[in-house]
């Protein structure tokens, strides 16, 4: 699992660590394991071309101190000082000891550009808001030259609680963070701009209860249901989906395809396009409705591609009265109310994009996107569901446990009913048995899987429903991994 810890607890353990440590050893630390970084980008590190882009306070001594170390390796190091009367006296020190340098103010432009790594430490974890005019200009002369730019903790310009980016920002080559990845750094828009992350181990103890976390394949695996000798259909779970419209068929059919390819035991399906459901999926159990009347369920899927299907707000009624967890996609999103959610025994899980999210929560989409986290907490919350919202990164929140970022997404997953083949594999999930939050976002990460082995081209949505048995068998180590 990678965790991720916001920054009052990251500083509430670094001061902990200090009052232990001879001063000064923790920044030690940390530039060590900076430079080391930065001398593994650069691959040659005698006769490099590096400049620092210094600010104020310890992050502008940590960039400071990492380029001493450089410096001592063979590297011309130049230093730009952006608050030249706070500028970290010993990081400075430690840079001209070492043979490093100082640009002057007229030097700065022509030194960025001709450089081949850029040291980004400008503002540390604590900067809100984007950068001030004369440090934009001299990022803006780092990207148009040939530089690595490397973020010390985290991209300049960005938020490390958050990941909202307000103006101008450092887009990063590489962040290189201590002690603890920043949710910021796992959560669009702000994950765009950091680049490869490395976390750097600089000793520090933090709760065990992290603020943000990324799944990772032993999470997954160990999560995933898997049958036993005395299975059956029920066991390992009947979902129930009800879906589609004469108007999208679609919708109906790649949701199911979703359930049964994401281990359900059958699937039950209710709507009008049940003709297009068997043609595809002959092992689909079908009713005419109403949900309630279906047969045994341990879970229900609603609400995608039901259009303005008159027979859908009695169905989502049905669904919700019921007594297992239920999955509200697309158009259901559009049927529900907070008073149908909140009266609910069992889970539900809500799945929107960001247009959705909006709809539900009152706000832009532009605000959505801009501030994925705290939407995706807020509809949890308001709510009282598990909230997944779809995007760039899928942000998975429930209750008061910690948020859950997907890192397996690909751009390549903006087409066409890739959302209804997410909303069945949830469900058949949810009817195994996982609980809402854990079921969600294995969802989302055999869904990103499932489109990045298909390669960096175009995809279906139906593709991408056929690759998940290929990435479920990867996950839990039946098959080489991709790549690999």
């Amino acid at each position: 699992m990678r965790t991720a810890h916001r920054v009052e607890t990251v500083r509430a353990a670094e001061r902990t660590l200090m009052a232990e440590l001879p001063h000064g050893a923790l920044m030690q630390r940390a530039a060590a394991g900076l430079a080391a970084a930065c001398a593994g980008l650069l691959g040659r590190t005698y006769g490099a071309r590096v400049v620092l882009l210094v600010g104020s306070g310890d992050n502008g001594g940590d960039a400071l101190y990492a380029g001493a170390r450089l410096a001592r390796r063979g590297a011309g190091v130049r230093a730009v000082l952006l608050a030249p009367d706070r500028t970290h006296a010993g990081g400075l020190a430690a840079l001209r000891a070492a043979g490093g340098t100082v640009a002057s103010p007229e030097a700065a432009d022509q030194a960025v550009r001709r450089a081949d790594l850029v040291l980004d430490g400008i503002v540390g974890i604590g900067g809100k808001g984007g950068l001030r005019p004369d440090a934009d200009a001299l990022v803006r002369a780092a990207a148009a030259g040939r530089a690595l730019i490397v973020a010390v903790d985290l991209p300049s310009g960005v938020d490390a609680d958050t990941g909202e980016v307000r103006g101008s920002a450092v887009r990063a080559d590489a962040t290189v963070t201590f002690g603890a990845y920043k949710p910021g750094l796992l959560i669009d828009p702000a994950r765009e701009h950091a680049g490869a992350l490395r976390l750097v181990d600089i000793g520090l103890r933090l709760p065990a209860r992290p603020d943000a976390e990324a799944l990772q394949h032993a999470d997954v695996a160990a999560l995933l249901p898997r049958p036993g000798a005395e299975s059956d259909k029920y066991r390992r779970g009947v979902v129930g989906v009800v879906a589609g419209s004469a108007r999208y068929p679609g919708a109906a059919v790649l949701a199911v395809a979703g359930a049964l390819h994401g281990g359900a035991g059958a699937v039950r399906y209710v709507g009008p396009a049940a003709e297009a459901v068997l043609a595809r999926f002959p092992e689909t159990l079908v009713s005419a409705g109403p949900p309630s009347k279906a047969g045994r369920v341990q879970a229900w899927v609603i609400g995608p591609g039901a259009g303005d299907d008159p027979d859908a707000p009695k169905a989502l009624a049905d669904v919700l009265a019921s007594d297992v967890p239920v999955l509200v996609d697309a158009d259901g999103l559009r049927l529900l109310s907070a008073e149908q959610i909140r009266s609910r025994e069992a889970e539900t899980v809500l799945t929107p994009h960001a247009g959705e999210a909006a709809v539900l929560l009152g706000l832009t989409r532009e605000r959505v996107e801009s501030a994925r986290l705290h939407a995706a907490r807020t509809l949890a919350e308001r709510y009282g569901v598990t909230a997944l919202l779809k995007g760039s990164t899928t942000v998975v929140a429930s209750g008061s446990a910690p948020v859950r970022v997907n890192p397996t997404g690909t751009p390549w997953l903006a087409t066409a009913g890739s959302g209804d083949v997410l909303s069945g594999l949830t469900g058949a999930l949810l009817a195994s048995g996982l609980r809402g939050l854990d079921a969600a976002s294995v969802a989302a990460y055999l869904h990103g899987l499932a489109a990045r082995s298909l390669g960096t081209a175009p995809l279906t949505a139906s593709g991408v429903a056929e690759a998940v048995r290929g990435v479920w068998r990867e996950v839990v180590g039946e098959v080489r991994p991709i790549g690999g």
